[in-house]
């Protein structure tokens, strides 16, 4: 089995929609430390489980400087929320931690097929 670790920093802002009183349903902002995990049994045509830039491309470039409730529709974006989302958007990607601030961090795990 082959394993690849890519980790990201982004700068975005969020509001999540609760059923109780929270500052946190205003907007507000991160900087976000996401760190993506993929794992292959076999290497591609170039040799890798996944492309490093791919895994930017399809991360960063599409939540960095943005507001996340516009960018994932329809997705409460609370960190449990962004990482299964991550999860579902990066080829071989069996986990994603998400930390919003030091000591706030979730993480998703993909079942095992």
């Amino acid at each position: 089995m082959y394993y690849i670790k890519k980790q990201i920093e982004i700068s975005a802002a969020h509001r999540l929609d609760l059923p109780y009183q929270s500052k946190c349903t205003e907007v507000h902002g991160h900087n976000w430390k996401i760190t993506i995990y993929c794992k292959s049994d076999r290497l591609n045509e170039n040799g890798m489980v996944v492309d490093f830039t791919h895994i930017k491309q399809q991360v960063k470039d599409r939540l960095d400087h943005k507001l996340l409730n516009d960018v994932l529709p329809g997705l409460n974006p609370t960190a449990e929320h962004i990482a299964h989302w991550i999860c579902t958007q990066v080829e071989h990607c069996y986990r994603v931690d998400v930390q919003e601030s030091d000591g706030n961090m979730a993480s998703y795990e993909a079942d095992e097929a």
